[in-house]
């Protein structure tokens, strides 16, 4: 029996013996982090030739992970090596933005520094934002691992095939989902808990939008479900705590529970509706 399962283990371990392990994926992950950001470097870069050797290094050490992870010509990974590192800039620029929306989201923040060193909800939205850039790709397997590193330290689940503009505030974080087909624009700000989710989870809906759009300027309070590939949240909206959303909503519309009482039932809960566009 020892025998038998020992030789199934072989199997297992000779399936991919050159493909990189999630900790080397996630190593390369805080390599770029600390490249972007001196917060997070395990050496000073201190002037323009150190800059061009760690980004050369870095080139060199995605095309050796990509080599290893997929067989393909040696043109095509340089190709989508270059791929990824010529989104780098943008990806920068846009996590500065983040960055600021975060503090200027939280009162209790005092600088853009301090979401850098400390925020969970950055840390999460930039483990995307590199994510999604290797998704865009056609990248295999390290989008995920790269989201899922980010999701064991925060508690934080972006998928990496998600659509995010820029100004993308999370505020304390813990517990949100973002679906893979999650649409949100600009200026959206999240809170602990939130959930955008499928309706469906059957394998034959994989090609299909499951998720939610969240339209520019939304605000989700803490807990907020919203479901559905077809819901769309309607610009300007605020979705209350703990509200459950199957069906699009209009544009600067407040959800929100509110409790009733009858006396002969209890305490009922229902959702209230209000638009308050001008």
């Amino acid at each position: 029996m020892k025998k038998e399962f020992i030789k199934i283990l072989l199997e297992e371990h000779l399936s991919c013996q050159s493909c990189p392990s999630p900790r080397e994926v996630s190593d390369f992950f805080q390599q770029i982090m600390g490249l972007l950001y001196w917060d997070y470097a395990t050496k000073k870069l201190s002037d323009i030739a150190s800059i061009e050797s760690e980004w050369a290094s870095l080139e060199r050490g995605l095309e050796q992970l990509l080599k290893r992870n997929k067989p393909s010509s040696d043109r095509s990974i340089k190709k989508i090596c270059q791929g990824f590192f010529d989104q780098i800039p943008a990806v920068y620029s846009t996590l500065n933005q983040d960055i600021r929306a975060i503090y200027e989201g939280d009162p209790a923040c005092t600088c853009h520094r301090e979401v850098i060193r400390s925020y969970p909800g950055f840390y999460a939205i930039a483990a995307y934002r590199i994510a999604h850039a290797m998704y865009v790709l056609g990248i295999r397997d390290f989008p995920r691992i790269i989201t899922e590193h980010a999701h064991s330290i925060t508690g934080i689940d972006i998928h990496p095939g998600a659509q995010i503009a820029p100004s993308f505030c999370i505020d304390h974080g813990t517990g949100i989902v973002i679906g893979e087909t999650s649409v949100i624009h600009k200026e959206v700000k999240i809170y602990q808990g939130v959930t955008l989710g499928a309706l469906s989870v059957k394998k034959c809906d994989a090609d299909n939008k499951r998720h939610p759009t969240i339209e520019r300027g939304c605000v989700l309070y803490a807990n907020a479900t919203i479901l559905g590939g077809d819901t769309i949240i309607g610009h300007d909206s605020i979705i209350g705590g703990n509200t459950w959303i199957t069906r699009s909503v209009p544009p600067q519309s407040k959800i929100y529970y509110q409790a009733l009482m009858n006396t002969d039932e209890g305490a009922l809960d229902r959702i209230v509706y209000k638009n308050y566009a001008k």
